[in-house]
C-alpha cells in the first residue's frame, strides 16, 4: 500500500483491511489483553530505540507500529478513536501544567490537604 494520505478515515480503513486480511476478529487478534501485551512490546521497542540511540527511521517505524495497534484497538473495542482523541485533547487543553522533578507535567493535579 504505497498511497500516503493524512486522512484519518483512510488510515482507519487501511487498519481495518489489515484486520480483515488476517481475520483478527475470529483468531484472537482483537482480544484486548493480547493487544495490551503487543502495545507493551512496542513501547519496549520504542524505549530501546531511544536509550540505545538508534536511528530516527527505526524510532519512527516503532512509533508507527504503536499507532497502528492503537487504531486497531479502537476497531477491536468498537469505539471511535478520532472522537476520543478530540474529546481528550479538549480536556487536556483546559489543564494547568507544573514542573515536577525538573520536567513539565500536565495533569489533573490533586493536591493533598
Amino acid at each position: 500500500m504505497d498511497q500516503q494520505s493524512d486522512s484519518w478515515q483512510q488510515m482507519m480503513d487501511a487498519v481495518q483491511r489489515f484486520h480483515d486480511k488476517h481475520d483478527f476478529k475470529n483468531t484472537g487478534g482483537e482480544e484486548l489483553n493480547y493487544r495490551v501485551a503487543l502495545m507493551a512490546e512496542e513501547l519496549g521497542e520504542i524505549s530501546s530505540c531511544v536509550t540505545k540511540g538508534k536511528s530516527k527511521h527505526l524510532l519512527s517505524e516503532e512509533v508507527a507500529d504503536l499507532l497502528i495497534l492503537l487504531m486497531g484497538t479502537g476497531i477491536a473495542a468498537d469505539f471511535d478513536l478520532n472522537q476520543a482523541f478530540w474529546k481528550k485533547m479538549n480536556k487536556l487543553m483546559q489543564r494547568e501544567s507544573r514542573m515536577v522533578n525538573g520536567r513539565i507535567r500536565v495533569s489533573e493535579f490533586r493536591d493533598m490537604e
